[in-house]
């Protein structure tokens, strides 16, 4: 450690990772894997609740790579094989069972508490030699004119603020957006403005065999808004509505509770499934602004999971987006030093292949909340698209052949061009 004029502490790393949700360990766990010394840095003490439970299948191939799928099957995290979707006159699909996409083990997924999911992650990060660092508030990134080459934090272990350095900096600070909120870089989806509602009950009806652990999707019956269903441990069920924020906020002044009761007396189902739950904490409310950042890394940085983008939670996307992002971000920085090479191409490289993946969830998300657009009907009149809906609800999308789906889905949804443009 060596000391600077200034009294700070100037500590040297390869990499330094802000934020340590899925993201942010993805990453540091796998460039530490390849030896690299990683430095990550987290502002909260311990992981704090935060809705997001839902995993796809597409995660399991970043959990084996991180060596954890041994750690998640003998966990007490439900088991999800499926997701359904519930009509606003409250008729169900047929469950989209993702073992009719693929029979490999990871068609089977978990609905996970994310305050015990978060910590498995740092844990698992601390286990492959990545140090850890909470309690720590990054005030800033360091740059040399446009080069990225430290962070600026304030320790909890002291009242100084420390100068950290290292060849990369990652910021996975969330919806904090270190970066990219300091350069105005960050593009709202001017069609996905929404809001959600949410809390957790103890007691309410869940289905049995495998269907026990399924994510439901459940419509209002004015098709304005739409519930999520989720369950969980310890007899618990995430449950939460999400609508446009001029519909679902306006009467803001009765209060959120009033809301989300008024909103599942527009959905039959839901109420039915509640009818002998109980409701665990007062309901926690959430700006769900989708984003992406125009430009998603630079000289020595880069972004991964929110930080990057975010995208409405209906398609549970939102761990598995986390996930490639830091996965991908952490081959670029491993070839990065292998090249010599920190320049925003090279940190860069996965931006389109990872783009195309979140535009094939964000296609189907417009398409989810269109009133003039039916998936009952749109199937019944392309059956063979059924596999490729079904690919997406896996995670599979990060292959062109996905997107084959929207040209029959645009003969029935036109406005689906526009919006893809």
């Amino acid at each position: 450690m060596k000391e600077t004029e200034n009294c700070m502490d100037n500590q040297e790393y390869d990499v330094i990772v802000v934020g340590c949700g899925p993201a942010g360990c993805t990453t540091a766990t796998l460039v530490a894997q390849k030896g690299y010394q990683v430095l990550l840095l987290e502002r909260d003490e311990l992981p704090s609740f935060k809705v997001g439970e839902s995993l796809i299948p597409g995660t399991y191939w970043t959990l084996k790579r991180l060596g954890m799928i041994d750690q998640m099957k003998e966990s007490h995290f439900p088991e999800k094989y499926s997701v359904q979707f519930y009509s606003q006159t409250g008729k169900p699909s047929a469950p989209f069972y993702f073992f009719e996409n693929d029979p490999h083990e990871s068609s089977m997924t978990w609905q996970v508490l994310r305050s015990e999911f978060d910590q498995m992650l740092v844990k698992n990060a601390e286990k492959h030699g990545v140090e850890i660092r909470r309690g720590t508030h990054v005030h800033q990134v360091l740059f040399d004119d446009k080069k990225a080459v430290g962070v600026r934090a304030k320790l909890k272990s002291d009242k100084n603020t420390r100068d950290f350095r290292a060849k990369v900096i990652v910021d996975s600070t969330g919806q904090s957006a270190l970066i990219s909120r300091k350069m105005k870089i960050n593009v709202a989806d001017p069609k996905l403005k929404n809001a959600s509602i949410f809390t957790h009950f103890e007691g309410a009806f869940r289905d049995e065999g495998i269907d026990e652990g399924a994510t439901l999707i459940l419509h209002t019956e004015n098709k304005d808004s739409w519930f999520w269903y989720i369950p969980l441990p310890h007899d618990r069920v995430s449950v939460g509505v999400v609508g446009s924020i001029d519909y679902l906020m306006q009467a803001k002044e009765k209060g959120a509770q009033t809301i989300f009761d008024n909103q599942i007396k527009k959905c039959k189902p839901l109420q039915e499934k509640l009818e002998n739950a109980k409701q665990v904490f007062s309901v926690k409310v959430t700006k769900d602004f989708s984003y992406r950042s125009k430009q998603i890394a630079g000289d020595h940085w880069v972004l991964v999971g929110d930080a990057l983008g975010f995208l409405d939670p209906v398609y549970s996307s939102g761990i598995l987006l986390a996930f490639k992002s830091g996965e991908m971000a952490a081959d670029c920085i491993d070839l990065a030093f292998e090249r010599k090479d920190f320049s925003a191409e090279q940190l860069g490289a996965f931006e389109a292949e990872f783009i195309s993946g979140m535009d094939a969830f964000r296609k189907l998300v417009y398409a989810f909340y269109s009133k003039e657009f039916s998936f009952a009907k749109f199937l019944k009149r392309f059956p063979k698209c059924k596999q490729g809906v079904i690919d997406i609800l896996s995670g599979n999308v990060f292959n062109q052949e996905v997107q084959e789906i929207f040209k029959p889905m645009q003969t029935m949804y036109p406005t689906l061009k526009d919006l893809s443009a």
